[in-house]
């Protein structure tokens, strides 16, 4: 989704030129062109030495809220305003970013994962509720705040009830289309359907192969496949989702791909099984194992591959181009489209946490923010 905000004067700026080359992605359905490429400058906007942010929203006001989960070695807010001169100021207030084990979890953070602007600019964090990575969710943890940002106050809590939260379960991510709110389970692999009006939650494609990795994917950052707490190849299930510009389709998969749709008449539909569910999902795209995805308004899907660290573009004719590929750009988690031709890339190194790496983190700091300015074509 496209949301606007005012620009202000930077100061902290780094300049990273980054190479644009012509992508060797393997797609199922889509032909490859580095056509788009106009630019190769990109700006870290953004630094700091306690969170490893892998989301971001740049609001109407043009501060940049940003977010962490606690398993990364985040040493900061969970979720927090990233201010010009490197500090963080907690967000939406201190309150919900004291949360210390043993302590009530409905009103505070516990490990935040995501943070989404919808249409109107509200605000949606995604509360994974799970402090350990691969961890069971701590009582009354898991939860969506939605978040007024014209006045920073709480709009509402929505948590979840037991028989939707399972022993592993890691809501990840959150799309909003009307009444309703998408959220994938990373951990156990399915989707959940919120009604934003009652509060109902349906967990959908339960262990469904379009809802969880396949066994022969792996994770590959920087040549290396990424392993688990178990030395295992990490596998990460329902993970990257969009929404269509028009409301009518969603799309969802596993980290590795592919990408599947499915018409959001279907999935808002409270009456269907999901085996009648399944049977209006296709395949969208074979996308390869991503850090993180955006939407265009023009259906134009912008995607982080993590073998190359790179920024790719699917567009709405199924032609794939990449538009940056850089080395500094290590786990590009959530890309932010401000909707005035800029596209916001954290980079918090994902795969340099402790959990994955025998328990030493080999994050680099400070932990930087890029923006990336759009060829005119595509703004």
């Amino acid at each position: 989704m496209l949301h606007r905000f005012k620009n202000r004067s930077l100061t902290l700026i780094a300049v990273a030129i980054l190479s644009a080359m012509s992508s060797t992605a393997n797609t199922a359905s889509a032909s490859t062109t580095a056509s788009a490429v106009q630019t190769d400058e990109a700006v870290a906007v953004r630094k700091n030495t306690q969170m490893p942010w892998n989301a971001v929203v740049v609001d109407a006001r043009g501060r940049f809220i940003v977010s962490s989960p606690l398993w990364t070695g985040n040493t900061g807010p969970a979720v927090a305003i990233a201010e010009e001169n490197g500090s963080l100021t907690p967000y939406p207030d201190a309150g919900w970013n004291r949360w210390k084990a043993g302590n009530d979890a409905t009103r505070a953070f516990v490990s935040v994962n995501a943070i989404h602007a919808d249409a109107r600019g509200d605000l949606w964090i995604v509360d994974t509720g799970s402090p350990d990575f691969g961890g069971t969710p701590v009582a009354g943890g898991p939860k969506i705040v939605h978040i007024d940002p014209r006045t920073d106050t709480v709009v509402r809590v929505y948590t979840f009830p037991k028989d939707v939260i399972r022993a592993h379960t890691y809501i990840d991510d959150i799309r909003i289309n009307g009444r309703h709110a998408y959220i994938t389970d990373a951990g156990e692999g399915a989707v959940l359907v919120l009604n934003l009006d009652d509060g109902k939650v349906q967990r959908r494609f339960d262990g469904m192969p379009f809802a969880r990795a396949r066994a022969r994917d792996t994770i590959v950052v920087n040549g290396k496949v990424l392993t688990g707490t178990d030395d295992r190849p990490l596998r990460v299930n329902a993970d990257p989702l969009e929404v269509s510009p028009d409301g009518r389709t969603f799309y969802f998969g596993p980290l590795s791909g592919p990408l599947s749709q499915i018409e959001t008449r279907y999935l808002d539909d409270e009456t269907l099984d999901d085996n009648t569910l399944a049977k209006h999902v296709s395949t969208w795209f074979d996308n390869p194992p991503v850090g993180g995805t955006a939407m265009g308004a023009d259906g134009s899907l912008y995607y982080t591959p993590l073998a190359d660290n790179s920024l790719m573009r699917r567009a709405p004719d199924g032609t794939v181009s990449m538009l940056l590929r850089d080395h500094r750009l290590r786990w590009v988690d959530a890309p932010f489209l401000d909707g005035k031709g800029h596209i916001y890339l954290p980079v918090p190194q994902i795969d340099g946490a402790a959990p994955f790496n025998h328990g030493q983190s080999t994050i680099r700091y400070p932990v930087e923010l890029f923006k990336f300015t759009l060829p005119s074509n595509l703004k």
